[in-house]
């Protein structure tokens, strides 16, 4: 073992010379090679930036996984009264100790702009939505545990919200009025961006603050803008929904879970509600393919052939050294080089001189990939947890890199083998 590691150190440290002392014959073609393996690495690592914008902005419109939605109507198809509903998921909660839920409600409401009033699309949610959302904030704060109390409810705002009303400071606790049976005025506590296709005011309440200010009322029939139910049912007021209710448990454990919410809710809403429970996430949909395998696949493929050129390039200027020592190779195997030894160290010379090539690329590859400039024009505004640069795709430039060294260096290290020891001597 010791004369193995001797003679692997020996063979290395003669490639290492054989490379300096012809680094100019070998600089252009491992320059193709370093570029090569920087392609490489670099498509990977982008590829996670990139995965992980995709992944993040799933998340926000589907939940984290595992998101568990529970939709509950009565016999008739009315939803259950928010009070019986309410109490019913909070024990279900804490019965599972569920620590991440939030009741969701789409609505709208009339807001009062200074150029006039609108309707503007309305989502009630709990404090928790934010974490599984990913709702990212441009300004200001999320909703906070206090604010349940507020007599003047806490409101979040779209960018479009916030500049048609001016932009004002959120320290000075802009207000906004909210137009309905009884006007309520808002407070601003936080913006979050408006996506690019988004050019209309979006805003979120807290569940129960919107609840009250467009309050269920007594069952009537359908007219104007309330949803008439019976039974133990309520009518919701105009442009808005009765509430969904949402989870978020472990991937693991989703299907456990899932009937679990199904088995306890219907058990407390009786046997001819209909209780539906089922994953929102991206995760329940994903069959586990890469969305941007195709371009990975193309630009490695033309990273590949960048390495096949400079690993040609390398086999050229591996020959035309090995005939310049050709005599000494002889005088080495005449002293008792074995050919082993001799086929390891000239193969080495090409390995030594692209790891090094590789190394650069690599290098080269996490500066390109971790430069801010370039991660907020692949995440585009949308990444707000950036992952590390994968290890995967530094080990895989190195891989590629040595890869090349040994397919370059195979065939020279097989003619020096193949040599004559009386023809090397006399050459």
């Amino acid at each position: 073992m010791r004369r193995f590691l001797s003679g692997s150190y020996g063979a290395f440290v003669e490639a290492w010379q054989e490379v300096r002392i012809h680094k100019t014959r070998v600089m252009m073609s491992l320059i193709g090679v370093a570029v090569a393996v920087c392609a490489i690495t670099t498509v990977v690592g982008l590829g996670a930036v990139a995965g992980q914008s995709m992944v993040e902005q799933q998340e926000t419109y589907g939940g984290r996984p595992a998101n568990l939605q529970v939709n509950a109507s009565l016999s008739d198809g009315s939803p259950p009264a928010p009070e019986t509903m309410n109490a019913l998921w909070a024990s279900t909660l804490e019965r599972y100790d569920i620590t991440f839920s939030t009741r969701v409600i789409s609505g709208s409401n009339l807001v009062q702009f200074a150029d006039g009033a609108a309707n503007v699309p309305t989502k009630g949610v709990d404090e928790d939505y934010a974490t599984m959302h990913r709702v990212r904030l441009t300004e200001g704060r999320w909703f906070a545990a206090a604010d349940v109390e507020r007599l003047a409810p806490a409101v979040v705002v779209n960018e479009v919200f916030y500049s048609r009303l001016g932009s004002p400071a959120l320290a000075n606790n802009p207000t906004v009025s909210l137009i309905g049976q009884q006007n309520t005025t808002a407070v601003i506590v936080g913006v979050y961006p408006s996506s690019q296709w988004d050019s209309e005011p979006g805003m979120y309440l807290l569940t129960d603050a919107m609840q009250a200010i467009t309050p269920a009322v007594a069952p009537a029939p359908p007219s104007g803008g309330g949803v008439a139910l019976g039974g133990m049912g309520m009518s919701y007021g105009m442009g808005q929904q009765p509430p969904m209710y949402e989870a978020w448990v472990p991937p693991e454990l989703s299907t456990q879970f899932e009937k679990l919410l199904q088995r306890d809710i219907q058990g407390g809403l009786g046997e001819d509600a209909s209780v539906y429970v089922n994953r929102q996430d991206y995760a329940a949909y994903n069959d586990g393919m890469d969305p941007f395998l195709p371009m990975k696949l193309m630009v490695g493929g033309v990273a590949g052939l960048v390495l096949l050129l400079g690993a040609l390039g390398l086999v050229n200027i591996a020959m035309v050294t090995l005939k310049q020592r050709i005599r000494e190779i002889g005088i080495r195997r005449s002293f008792g080089a074995t050919a082993g030894r001799v086929f390891f160290s000239v193969m080495m010379e090409s390995v030594v001189a692209t790891v090094v090539a590789g190394l650069f690329g690599v290098i080269a590859a996490v500066l390109i990939v971790k430069n801010p400039w370039v991660e907020e024009f692949i995440g585009q505004g949308m990444v707000t947890d950036f992952p590390p640069f994968p290890v995967e795709a530094a080990i895989l430039g190195l891989v590629s890199a040595t890869a090349v060294g040994a397919l370059a260096g195979l065939l020279p290290a097989l003619v020096a083998v193949r040599v004559k020891v009386i023809d090397a001597i006399r050459y």
